[in-house]
């Protein structure tokens, strides 16, 4: 069966340092740091004491205000940044198949202020007080469901949750529904909302956050030696994927192409990657069969670098063993320095920035890491923003519990 190629025809993003593709880009290559000491609750009992927080964000420009009243935040990120896809590819001013055109949205833990309410709700006022939004606003499928009632986009909805490889998961599997022939346009990504007093705690608790609370700028150091743990981050980001003859047809405006997707599993631990990074190879190593092209054919590699010590060395370790030959031409970065990381939400939108950096021929730079580990010596992109000729980009992400995704975009040619 011939495959249908996808292309990138629209983006919307709601994060840290910018709401909007261009606030969100523009920061990124500036390099803006969005993390700052926590605001959203006293952080002074937890161990980890910052985060990359969405502050001032009005949502009502993209949605009704009564969902904003009804519904989690990480829905209200979730949808604005779909509607903001969905406008900025052009589907708000012409006609499609609505039963052709759907939804995959996901979410690493849902919604956690929702959660922790409803729970503190119980304790003061019993059953009585909880509300009856609990259920639909905590479901992590709500976000996926409410852009599918907004946009009346009828056809495929699901909503994947891999822990943080997520964002990769959603938009592999929309991609995967195109090519095969059964859709002509997905609006795909993830978010999350998750700086919350439980699951903040609960990370606390497993000790993977950063603890540089006297230094929260410099406090997410993706791949350097002293780096201590991950910055949580909030925010989504969405695309709109479309089959090629049909994004043609309509005269749309095409981004990028995609080209690969991979989906691998450990199979080794609930949160410590593999030791010999087997699923990280195996997964960029799939992606790029799906794409029918070699390790010889990318320049540029958006990699999950979380500032965790595991992950960066055992990426680095995968990056050096699939690109073994080829390893001075790949420039490689991580965003997750400036906008923290974003959990479920961080694979759509570090997809975005990928899919951005072919277009623009800029690759944005991994911010505060000043001395980069001895098993992470590849070739990183430090302290500013690099203009590099993009053809092929891939994009990682691995999750708690082993899941893994990577995507690999190309310059549009038709």
């Amino acid at each position: 069966m011939e495959r249908k190629r996808v292309v990138v025809t629209g983006m919307g993003t709601v994060t840290p340092t910018g709401i909007g593709l261009n606030d969100f880009w523009n920061s990124i290559t500036a390099g803006v740091n969005g993390i700052h000491r926590v605001r959203l609750f006293d952080p002074t009992e937890y161990r980890s004491q910052m985060a990359a927080e969405i502050h001032g964000f009005d949502p009502l420009p993209w949605m009704d205000k009564k969902i904003v009243q009804r519904f989690d935040r990480f829905s209200t990120f979730a949808v604005s940044s779909a509607v903001m896809a969905f406008k900025d590819a052009g589907l708000d001013q012409v006609k499609f198949d609505a039963h052709k055109a759907g939804v995959i949205i996901g979410s690493a833990i849902g919604g956690a202020d929702t959660i922790q309410e409803g729970a503190k709700k119980l304790a003061e006022k019993g059953p009585s007080g909880v509300s009856p939004f609990f259920v639909p606003s905590a479901l992590i499928n709500m976000a996926a469901s409410l852009v599918s009632i907004q946009l009346g986009l009828k056809g495929p909805l699901a909503a994947p949750s891999v822990a943080c490889s997520t964002g990769g998961n959603a938009i592999g599997e929309a991609f995967r529904m195109i090519q095969q022939g059964d859709d002509n346009i997905m609006l795909a990504g993830s978010g999350e909302a998750a700086i919350s007093p439980l699951p903040y705690a609960g990370f606390c608790a497993l000790r993977a956050m950063s603890q540089r609370n006297s230094d929260p700028e410099h406090s997410s150091r993706p791949f350097d030696k002293h780096r201590d743990g991950f910055v949580m981050g909030e925010g989504a980001g969405m695309v709109v994927l479309e089959e090629l003859e049909h994004a043609k047809a309509r005269g749309a405006r095409i981004y990028a192409e995609l080209i690969g997707y991979g989906n691998t599993a450990d199979a080794f631990h609930y949160t410590a990657p593999h030791p010999e990074a087997d699923g990280m190879i195996r997964v960029m190593r799939e992606a790029m069969k799906d794409a029918d092209i070699s390790p010889a054919d990318i320049q540029h590699i958006n990699a999950h670098g979380t500032s965790t010590v595991l992950n960066d060395e055992r990426e680095c370790l995968a990056i050096k063993e699939v690109y073994a030959g080829h390893l001075k031409q790949v420039l490689i970065t991580s965003i997750k320095s400036m906008i923290g990381h974003l959990l479920g939400g961080a694979g759509a939108v570090e997809f975005i920035a990928t899919v951005k950096s072919v277009q623009e021929g800029i690759i944005p730079p991994t911010t505060n890491t000043t001395e980069p580990d001895d098993a992470c010596d590849v070739n990183l992109v430090l302290g500013k923003s690099v203009q590099a000729d993009v053809h092929i980009a891939a994009t990682n992400n691995f999750g708690f519990g082993g899941g893994n995704a990577s995507l690999i975009v190309k310059r549009f040619e038709d």
